[in-house]
């Protein structure tokens, strides 16, 4: 099974977004981000992968957090991800959102609903 951490709430300081997530009952101790961002149509979610030396690891950011992740986007600040005792910055997450934004706006193959959401959000 697919390991998933799901963002809970977003706060700022002055030069970041803090994604925080639920805890997991695995370990994170050589978790590292992969630079990659997937889409999950279904549940209308932003997928950042994170990765261990084993697997994958999927961070999902729900279309309830996209303002924020825009925001972040506009001011260009740093997205951090903390989980339990960790804080991992999320690298290339600009890039790779802005590239999904652009191939989901006027695309059906991502979905109607998640189609809609992106072009009011983004």
């Amino acid at each position: 099974m697919q390991k998933r951490i799901e963002i809970i709430s977003t706060s700022w300081n002055e030069h970041q977004l803090l994604l925080q997530a639920d805890p997991v009952s695995y370990s994170l101790d050589q978790v590292s981000a992969s630079n990659q961002m997937l889409v999950d149509s279904d549940n209308l979610s932003f997928i950042y992968k994170l990765e261990t030396p084993s697997e994958f690891i999927y961070v999902s950011i729900r279309d309830t957090y996209w303002e924020a992740l825009k925001k972040a986007q506009i001011e260009k600040k740093a997205v951090v991800l903390k989980i339990q005792n960790i804080a991992l910055l999320l690298t290339n997450i600009e890039e790779e959102l802005g590239y999904l934004i652009e191939n989901i706006r006027d695309n059906a193959n991502y979905g109607e609903e998640m189609e809609k959401r992106v072009n009011e959000i983004f």
